[in-house]
């Protein structure tokens, strides 16, 4: 087994594994991504709605909040500066009903609060003459101009060129067996074709689905306190023929997912999804991504409350994600995890947990706020 020393090492190579180690490796820093797979962004970063979110939803102070709207802003400047194909789009969340209507003022607020620009409530007229294909049931609508869509792995493809530019480099194949947190570094223990123990200054634990389970294999303090994981699996199904919307329309938001939403992609596709499908409660990596075909009509019963002349044989089963969350079903959306030494007490170690949607928005942030505790 070959040994070595590092600075610092990056596990995962997701778009937060990806943004963090080009961050660090721009920033002076001698940088080594530890990735399972034989590619990069293989898991959550790839199967998801490629939309870039707001910042909306979530609870004003938490990190969600925090990290979407200033990753949001990064990341039109980044896709800009980078030609990555982006498309500022915006989108409607559309209420059904005056119930629904009469929650939108709140959601407004919320968002305000945690930063967004530019937002507008509507009337379901208002809302009908911006997209007329929308349902006579609309009743009212909160307008997001600065929501959009890009194309994500032309993105995860620019962050592994600057990460490499910077003299970072990716080991792939190489998954993490065991480690310890000691007295000046973290130990490292990988196996797959080349095994090897590492010893370095720093880790960044940014495994996505498998970050819990990775911080419990390295021996330390923060094991003391690590949450469990569950996870839900989001279904896409594809629109066949023209859709006759320009902007993202989303329903309201529950507390497990942003409804089925429709989004337009770049070619002018669209899709619908994802839903909130909770896996068993010892369900673990890898997963089965297939999409069942029966769960079309859900997909159509939820999609015609705000597009009635949708019919099911536009429907066709497309792909799914899985998303790591740390709160069980029927609990609020629980928050990100991002700790360092001073948070759980084993020195050279950050755990990056529950990185779920809006973690794609949020990348370059979450980058960012990594460099900062990696000192």
């Amino acid at each position: 087994m070959d040994r070595f020393e590092a600075d610092i090492v990056v596990i995962g190579a997701g778009v937060i594994g990806l943004a963090s180690a080009r961050a660090l490796a721009r920033a002076g820093r001698e940088v080594i991504v530890l990735e399972a797979e034989d590619a990069i962004a293989v898991h959550t970063s790839s199967r998801n709605s490629e939309v870039i979110h707001a910042g909306i939803y979530y609870p004003q102070g938490s990190l969600k909040a925090r990290h979407c709207v200033a990753g949001r802003r990064m990341l039109y400047d980044y896709l800009d500066t980078h030609g990555v194909a982006v498309k500022r789009c915006g989108k409607l969340v559309v209420a059904i009903g005056e119930a629904e209507a009469g929650e939108l003022g709140a959601i407004k607020a919320r968002a305000e609060a945690n930063g967004v620009e530019e937002l507008r409530l509507l009337s379901g007229a208002e809302a009908r003459a911006l997209e007329p294909a929308l349902s006579g049931d609309v009743t009212a609508a909160l307008h997001s101009p600065v929501s959009g869509i890009f194309d994500s792995h032309a993105y995860f493809l620019a962050l592994q060129g600057e990460l490499e530019d910077a003299g970072g480099s990716i080991a792939f194949g190489t998954p993490l067996v065991s480690g310890a947190v000691e007295a000046s570094h973290v130990r490292l223990v990988t196996g797959g074709a080349s095994p090897a123990e590492i010893r370095a200054r720093t880790v960044v634990n940014a495994a996505g689905h498998q970050a819990v389970a990775i911080a419990a294999a390295i021996e330390g303090p923060h094991t003391a306190a690590l949450p469990r994981t569950w996870f839900t699996k989001g279904n896409y199904f594809t629109i066949t023929g023209r859709v006759p919307f320009s902007r993202l329309i989303y329903p309201m938001p529950t507390t497990s997912s942003l409804g089925l939403h429709l989004t337009i992609d770049l070619g002018g596709n669209g899709k619908l999804g994802p839903d909130a499908e909770w896996l068993p409660e010892d369900a673990a990596p890898p997963f089965d991504y297939r999409v069942d075909p029966a769960r079309a009509a859900v997909f159509l019963a939820e999609a015609r409350r705000y597009w009635p002349e949708l019919t099911e044989d536009r429907l066709a089963p497309g792909y799914a994600g899985v998303r790591p969350k740390l709160v069980p079903k029927g609990a609020p959306s629980g928050d990100f995890r991002i700790e360092g030494p001073e948070a759980h007490g084993s020195a050279g170690l950050i755990n990056l947990l529950g990185i779920e949607s809006p973690g794609l928005t949020s990348s370059l942030s979450i980058a960012e706020h990594v460099a900062e505790l990696a000192g």
